[in-house]
């Protein structure tokens, strides 16, 4: 009795002490005095709660969870629902998280809080919403404003993966929280200007609320604007201003945020402005996407967008293994999705590949025929890169739900056209024109609409520029008949029958209104003073005076312009004819006979350099006129003529010194040589 008397005393002590430090927040030091109670009592259901208290407060949920999972008879899911869910919650076991909390008996305010929390890591942004709104109505507490914050976020969260419409809350944007929220919902409506309005706000508010702490510096400052500039430099990036954007996003890397969703986010933003240029940048920021934790602190939107962009990085980067395996990946995640379909078939391209990649893009469209628009265009694109128009239109034509539109008719009729295969591209104006009757016949008898109006009077212009005027008639006669008033359809009406049935011709003419309601009333003076007429009101303002009154005597007499006289041959005589073969090259003219064989014009110039042709001499007399050359340096003044003669060919212009001429043949043997 004295031993369980001294226990029960031992306890009381211990308890006293678990209370005291978990009043000041010391739960280090109670866990070990919560510790000491269940050695004397390992069953104890306080002191084991107490013990996953201290646990979840130190940060251990991972111990406090398995003292949970050990201790199943005494800890019961009605005694200890919240704590269970809650390190779930923080482990990130989200479903494990959910269960516990369904199955609990009571739903206290703790749980319906977490519940909340769960759901929105869910994206189950509808029963959050729900959830959240619930909590508003039935709380009055300190933690209002929290709720209100939470509620926001669902909403920015709706507006920007689900692209919901927001409802109007009538919160308060006294928070900087609240106006960030608000800024992410107008991004996801596309109110970017408004946005960056909000930004600024919940910038100019975050300053001031932080700067009411001493303790607060102002790098701690910059650290909590982070994720607020990151937002402001996406809206610049959507805006067009990449340059702003990337200074900024870089400005925040410099900082080194602990928050590794938003550092990812940012390098993701960066890779996609770099796209295939500045790769070894790329190459760095994709590290900071790979970070421990970033998949729990991102969207699932986010986290298949920052895959993708891995797998477009390793085609840029040549890396044609990791891009199949990561566009492979995610098309096993998403086999629904078109972009990991499209990243394979653009990684077979770059290997030259395009057979291939139809044949690929072929397969996804019969699999996924709601998606199959889409793909089959960019089929038709390989096609026209490999040459291959006919087969682009026949894959184009294929898409029944853009056959009509005028952008897809533009596109086969110019494609047709260029394969000059008119009557396809008639085929095709007919087939357009036929589903909007189809369609108009459905739903109204009204007046056709504008653009079925100008698909007949593009198909009957296109007719009447190939020559189809009897085919571009009913075409004309139906836009006529829509508009009687319309002139110009009436002249290309009775243009086209002139040559097919002029007495209808001659009958349509009389519609043509008279010349007298043609007449346009036209202002001179406006017309003179027009952009147009300014350089003629300049020459005309110059003609003053003599000039002027000579111009209205003569009229319009201009000043004729003298004509050069031709400048003849030196040897020309006027009592001789002209050769009429002049202008002819001589080997051309009829009397040119050829060059005489058998004759050497020279003899000299024929051997080496300096020496004379054999078994002739040279006479010095037909030589006295060639330019003497300076003699050598010490030979004799006086040399005969005929030892100082040089060849022709070898003969150097009047007064040209040698030595320059040979440094420059040197240089020019030295370039050769790559000196």
């Amino acid at each position: 009795k004295m031993a369980a008397a001294a226990g029960a005393a031992a306890a009381a002590g211990l308890w006293s002490e678990v209370n005291r430090c978990g009043q000041n927040g010391d739960f280090a030091r109670a866990l070990k005095s919560v510790n000491k109670i269940l050695q004397i009592n390992k069953d104890d259901v306080t002191a084991l709660q107490c013990k996953v208290v201290c646990l979840i407060q130190n940060g251990n949920f991972k111990e406090a969870l398995g003292i949970i999972n050990t201790h199943t008879k005494v800890l019961t899911s009605d005694v200890i629902a919240f704590e269970k869910a809650y390190c779930e919650y923080r482990l990130n076991r989200i479903e494990s998280a959910l269960k516990t909390i369904q199955s609990a008996s009571q739903q206290t305010d703790k749980l319906k809080e977490l519940y909340g929390q769960v759901l929105y890591r869910l994206e189950r942004y509808d029963d959050c919403l729900a959830a959240y709104r619930d909590l508003i109505r039935n709380s009055q507490d300190e933690y209002e404003e929290e709720r209100k914050t939470n509620l926001s976020a669902v909403v920015a969260a709706q507006s920007t993966w689900e692209k919901v419409v927001p409802e109007d809350l009538g919160l308060r944007e006294a928070t900087y929280e609240l106006c960030y929220n608000s800024a992410c919902a107008l991004i996801g409506q596309g109110k970017l200007n408004e946005a960056m309005k909000k930004l600024q706000k919940a910038e100019e508010l975050c300053r001031q609320s932080l700067s009411e702490d001493s303790d607060v510096t102002e790098e701690d400052i910059e650290a909590e604007l982070a994720i607020i500039h990151g937002q402001m430099a996406y809206i610049m990036q959507l805006q067009g201003r990449t340059e702003d954007a990337l200074q900024l996003y870089n400005q925040i890397i410099k900082l080194k945020p602990t928050d590794v969703g938003l550092l990812a986010v940012i390098a993701n933003n960066i890779i996609t402005i770099n796209k295939d240029q500045n790769v070894f940048d790329s190459k760095k920021k994709v590290k900071l996407t790979n970070a421990e934790g970033v998949e729990h602190k991102l969207s699932k939107k986010q986290l298949q967008a920052i895959e993708f962009n891995k797998a477009l990085l390793a085609m840029y980067t040549n890396q044609a293994d990791q891009c199949r395996k990561l566009s492979a990946s995610l098309q096993s995640q998403s086999p629904e999705h078109l972009l990991p379909v499209l990243i394979q078939a653009a990684q077979l391209c770059r290997e030259k590949q395009h057979a291939k990649a139809v044949g690929l893009l072929q397969d996804f469209a019969d699999q996924h025929p709601a998606n199959a628009a889409e793909i089959k265009l960019t089929m038709a694109q390989l096609k026209i890169a490999q040459g291959s128009v006919t087969k682009a239109c026949m894959i184009l034509r294929s898409i029944e739900e853009l056959q009509h539109k005028p952008g897809m008719v533009s596109a086969l009729v110019t494609m047709y056209s260029h394969e000059e295969d008119i009557d396809s591209a008639i085929e095709v104006f007919t087939q357009a024109i036929q589903w909007y009757q189809q369609h108009q016949a459905s739903q109204t008898r009204g007046p056709k609409s504008p653009v079925h109006l100008s698909l007949i009077r593009e198909a009957a212009n296109f007719k009447l520029k190939h020559g189809r005027k009897k085919e571009a008639i009913s075409d004309l006669e139906e836009l006529w008949k829509q508009n009687p008033k319309d002139v110009h359809t009436l002249a290309q009406l009775i243009s086209a029958y002139s040559l097919v049935d002029p007495e209808k011709a001659k009958v349509l003419s009389k519609h043509l209104p008279s010349s007298d309601t043609m007449s346009l009333k036209v202002d001179v003076d406006a017309l003179e003073n027009s952009h147009g007429a300014t350089y003629v009101r300049k020459k005309a303002a110059k003609l003053t005076g003599d000039n002027q009154q000579k111009e209205q005597g003569q009229g319009e007499v201009k000043k004729k312009k003298k004509k050069k006289k031709g400048k003849l041959p030196k040897n020309y005589d006027p009592k001789v004819t002209p050769d009429p073969e002049r202008w002819l090259p001589m080997r051309e003219r009829s009397y040119y006979r050829g060059r005489k064989k058998g004759k050497k014009k020279d003899q000299v110039g024929k051997g080496t350099q300096g020496s004379t042709t054999t078994g002739s001499e040279l006479d010095a007399s037909r030589t006295a006129s060639s330019p003497p050359t300076s003699p050598r340096p010490g030979s004799g003044a006086a040399v005969s003529a005929a030892s100082n003669v040089i060849p022709p060919r070898h003969q150097k212009p009047a007064g040209a010194p040698a030595t320059k001429k040979k440094q420059q043949q040197k240089k020019k043997k030295g370039a050769k040589g790559g000196w």
